[in-house]
């Protein structure tokens, strides 16, 4: 009997002939398994933005952009693709049969037998690559053709061409797009014809005879044609472009200058016309194969170009327009500045002269400033977030936004400013120890509570007065709904609700009344998208990459998943064509928490008007600290409109758009485009409209082209003698960034109430002295938007910030009593500094915070007033105003308005606050007192150097009670150091009138 051993096979008992077929079945597959892979994950980025669209009930935002997106791309591409695909086929159908073999041919010969196989292949992928990637760059044009398809009419004529706006600011970027598109396909495709043209020998470097083939000649005369042709169109939309064309006759002007209109736009038309009979030619060359004319007439389209276009119009410039350049300008200057002033909105803005003549106030005048004076804004948003996560933090893993809000609310009948904050969730402040994915998604969901306290007022100790804390929320607005789940600080994403019924796991706040120690919530909005399901889970597991999604037992069937939580991005998914100001707020209205963001439509094409960096000219000391950039869609803009006020509820997520401007063109573009997005104003409740207030980064571009554009004169404009500048802010160290405006409520000289305004101050050019104070009315009504600018004369100085900064600073009592407070560990911060028009003069007022230490937070010590050349730092307001008044601080109604009295009318109408005291303060009793003791002995020295004992003695009187007063003050601070019994400070009594001066 034989045996006969098994064949030995491959891994697995294969056998060796069938690994290779085995690696062929195996390799396609994991390919295919690839693709699905990367179409799922695609898929899985469209169908969760189409579910976040519908959770918003805004679908066809989605559908319209995507739809929009994926017919130019389709479209373009297609184009694109036809176009190089067919020049490559016929530039090889029309390929020489018979070529004599030179070493050239020869040498192409191989090369030609070697990509015949892969011709079609080569083809294809070239049109489809080419056309992959036009299709791309067109799609991402989508919104300006949806601007062109969809364009309103400004109803205003162009001076030059007497063409509507709307032309320069939807069709042209178009066309151009188009222009541009078109020069793409002819030059892609003259390089791809002489590629297949020369490896098929259609085009010869070394030719025993002519080095190109008719057909070669005949396909290249008819692409040049259609490349020239385009040129010529070209040439006749530049005429247009002229109008939005930036030079620099002076800094940002835009618009046609005496050349453009007299040499360069009769140069344009030229050239346009020699570029259509080039065409022609090379068009003719088609049929007649004969190179010398076309190359001829574009030899002369070139010396047309550089003689006509360029040429003569540098003459023009130099011998007619430069020896008296503001006569031949000045026409065009004036165009400049209207359409500037009224692209930006600032042509109804009021320009008045203010004298800024200092004198003491009268009763009368006190009285009529009783809405300024009783209103003055003490607390600093940009200063006491800190205090305000001390103070009402609760929990380490709750947080205030680094910047807080400026906002007013009717309390007691009467309007009040209050700073505001959202208690917001923060996942850093969690333990690590606490930190996993469970408390991360599904516990530490949301933050609690609205906190608000009044602006113009503070505790005895210089804390916030609160008038809506805590948690539970107590105080005056009757917050219904606090939870946060929808905010600046909220997390990547959460997942929230479960069945009616079970257990809430989702984190409300800490109770010690409660047997587990907190108060848990189940989420019962509407707010997110519904991920019960296995196929969802999957979906989101994809999306966000976290398995546990997928495997976690505390999904259910009623789990919600929330992302895109922040009120910036939601409202500018919702509405893509918008430009967001950086600094939503939140309010309270019918109970609940909600944020307002204000958007802004802009055009870089408004015809004249001047640009302006977005960027540049919204950075200041607050947002270049705390609040980030990169949102703005584009930095350079010349026509800007406030059109649309955003309302994201902190609940639900829902996003309401209203058309606050509904007269801006470009939003009723878009309106066409998007029908339905954007609601009519007279839809906003009346508990939002309260709080709706003139939007900041507006106000600084605004004010950015106001500093140049107050003048309406065309020769002062070109002279530039009267240009301003925004102001360093002088409280930030070092001061080499602009102060930002504030929100106060104040009453301008040509009001008869006070108004909530937003303010700034400016400067002239090169100096930090003070040239205008400008104010806009914040607060819906009649009287929005309102801008008055205030400006003082030009022949004297007036301190700017910069310079009433540094008389607070080395005035001797004030630096005495700062350099005190700074020691010993304490750090002073320094708030806004606030300038009010007040009795034809500007008032000053700054407040002074102190940190304990390093780790402690800013309480409101001192106030800071300046008023012409008085100086003041006292406990209260009220003191410091008394003092640069030149009245005292108890002499009641007849120097002051009684701080307890209404003051007068207004949408600012408010219930004055007592002003902020610290009275009960030893620290800063003792540095007042010692600051005091200085003076007085310094009083005393200059008295006994003049020889008045009578002055010495009420200088040695005071030096006494001084230091009395220091004493009483330490030995409250440190009381271990003082001995049961202790001297009584005494000062040097006066010397008898023989005495000698030494």
């Amino acid at each position: 009997m034989s045996f006969e051993m098994p064949t030995m096979g491959g891994p697995g008992g294969a056998p060796p002939e069938e690994r290779p077929r085995r690696r062929g079945v195996l390799l396609p597959t994991l390919i295919i398994l690839a693709v699905l892979v990367g179409a799922f994950v695609v898929f899985t980025g469209f169908y969760t933005d189409w579910l976040w669209f519908d959770s918003v009930d805004q679908t066809q935002v989605f559908t319209t952009s995507l739809v929009t997106r994926a017919v130019m791309f389709l479209v373009f591409g297609a184009i694109m693709g036809v176009a190089i695909a067919a020049s490559m086929w016929i530039a090889w159908r029309t390929r020489p049969t018979f070529m004599g073999m030179t070493p050239e041919q020869a040498s192409l010969e191989r090369y030609r037998i070697a990509i015949e196989p892969f011709r079609r292949l080569l083809t294809l992928s070239a049109s489809v690559g080419l056309g992959f990637i036009a299709g791309l760059t067109a799609a991402s044009e989508w919104g300006t053709y949806l601007l062109w398809r969809n364009a309103v009419p400004f109803n205003i004529t162009d001076p030059q061409f007497g063409l509507d706006l709307s032309f320069y600011t939807f069709t042209l970027p178009f066309i151009r797009f188009l222009i541009g598109f078109g020069f793409a396909v002819v030059l892609l495709c003259i390089m791809a014809v002489i590629v297949v043209q020369y490896v098929y020998g259609g085009l010869r470097l070394q030719p025993k005879g002519d080095r190109a083939s008719h057909a070669a000649q005949a396909q290249l005369s008819l692409l040049i044609g259609l490349f020239v042709l385009l040129k010529a169109v070209s040439y006749w939309y530049d005429r247009f472009g002229l109008a939005t064309k930036s030079e620099t006759l002076v800094a940002g002007f835009t618009g046609l200058k005496y050349t453009d209109v007299n040499a360069v736009l009769p140069a344009l038309n030229i050239l346009a016309a020699v570029s259509v009979l080039v065409a022609l030619l090379f068009f003719i060359n088609v049929f007649r194969r004969q190179w010398v004319i076309p190359v001829i007439g574009a030899g002369l389209l070139v010396l047309t170009s550089i003689v006509v276009g360029a040429l003569y119009p540098m003459l023009v410039q130099q011998f007619q327009v430069r020896p008296s350049e503001l006569v031949r300008e000045q026409s065009y200057l004036e165009r400049n500045i209207n359409a500037t002033r009224d692209a930006y909105d600032i042509a109804d803005s009021e320009v008045t002269d203010y004298p800024n003549t200092v004198s003491p106030p009268t009763q009368t005048t006190l009285n009529a400033s009783a809405g300024t004076l009783n209103n003055i804004r003490l607390l600093d948003p940009a200063v006491v977030s800190p205090t305000f996560n001390q103070l009402q933090q609760i929990r380490g893993y709750y947080s205030f936004n680094s910047k807080l809000d400026v906002d007013r609310y009717t309390l007691d009948e009467a309007k009040r400013g209050a700073i505001v904050a959202v208690r917001e969730i923060n996942l850093a402040g969690i333990p690590d120890g606490q930190r996993n994915w469970t408390n991360d998604r599904l516990v530490y969901t949301h933050g609690y509570g609205f906190v608000s306290a009044y602006d113009n007022t503070a505790q005895t100790d210089g804390q916030p007065d609160f008038f809506e804390s805590d948690i539970p929320p107590s105080g005056s607005l009757e917050v219904t709904q606090p939870r946060v789940y929808f905010g600046e600080l909220s997390p990547i994403y959460s997942i929230v609700g479960a069945p009616k019924g079970s257990t809430p796991v989702e984190l409300d706040y800490p109770d010690d009344a409660s047997p587990t120690g907190q108060k848990t919530n189940t989420y019962t909005g509407s707010g997110g998208v519904g991920m019960g399901s296995i196929f969802d889970r999957l979906v989101f597991a994809t999306k966000f990459q976290d398995a546990n999604l997928l495997l976690s037992d505390l999904v259910n069937p009623d789990s919600r998943i929330m992302w895109d939580r922040d009120p910036l991005t939601r409202v500018e998914k919702v509405a893509p064509w918008l430009t967001l100001d950086q600094d939503p707020y939140p309010i309270v209205a019918d109970g609940r928490i909600k944020w307002i963001v204000d958007g802004y439509t802009l055009s870089n094409e408004y015809p004249y008007s001047s640009r302006v960096s977005l960027s540049d000219a919204t950075s200041d000391s607050v947002s270049s600290r705390t609040i980030p950039s990169g949102l703005l869609p584009r930095d350079q803009a010349n026509y800007v409109r406030n059109s649309v006020k955003a309302v994201v509820d902190a609940y639900d997520g829902t996003v309401t758009l209203y058309a606050w401007d509904p007269s801006d063109p470009v939003l009723l573009t878009w309106m066409n485009a998007f029908p339905g997005v954007v609601q009519p104003v007279s839809s906003m409740p009346d508990s939002v409209m309260d709080h709706v207030r003139y939007p900041q980064d507006l106000f600084k571009i605004q004010r950015a082209i106001l500093s140049r554009y107050h003048v309406t004169d065309a020769s002062t404009f070109y002279n530039g003698t009267d240009v301003w500048i925004v102001p360093n802010d002088p409280t930030v160290s070092p001061a080499q960034v602009f102060q930002p405006p504030y929100y106060l409520t104040l009453q301008m000289p040509d009001q008869d109430a006070p108004t909530f305004s937003l303010t700034t101050t400016f400067a002239p050019q090169r100096r930090q002295t003070l040239a205008a104070f400008m104010s806009v009315d914040s607060a819906p009504g009649e009287g929005y938007g309102k801008m008055r600018v205030l400006q003082l004369p030009s022949n004297t100085t007036i301190p700017g910030p910069q310079q009433v900064q540094n008389n607070f600073e080395s005035d001797p009592l004030v630096s005495s009593q700062l350099s005190l407070l700074r020691a010993g560990g304490s750090q002073v911060e320094l708030g806004n500094l606030l300038s009010l028009p007040f009795n034809d003069g500007l008032l000053y007022v700054e407040p002074v915070y102190l940190r304990a230490s390093q780790d402690g937070y800013p309480l409101l010590r001192k106030i800071l007033v300046g008023y012409g050349s008085n100086v003041a730092m006292e406990n209260t307001l009220t003191a410091a105003l008394a003092k640069v008044f030149g009245a005292s601080p108890d002499s009641g109604t007849e120097a002051l308005p009684d701080p307890n009295t209404p003051s007068g009318g207004g949408e600012g109408q408010a219930t004055p606050s007592p002003s902020p005291s610290t009275d009960a303060d030893p620290a800063t009793t003792l540095a007042t007192a010692l600051a005091r003791a200085a003076s007085a002995y310094d009083a005393g020295q200059r008295a006994l150097a003049k020889g008045d004992f009578a002055a010495y003695g009420e200088a040695q009187a005071e030096l006494k009670a001084a230091l009395d007063e220091a004493a009483a003050a330490e030995a409250q601070l440190f009381p271990e150091l003082v001995p049961s019994t202790a001297p009584t400070p005494t000062a040097t009594p006066a010397p008898s009138p023989n005495a000698s001066a030494a």
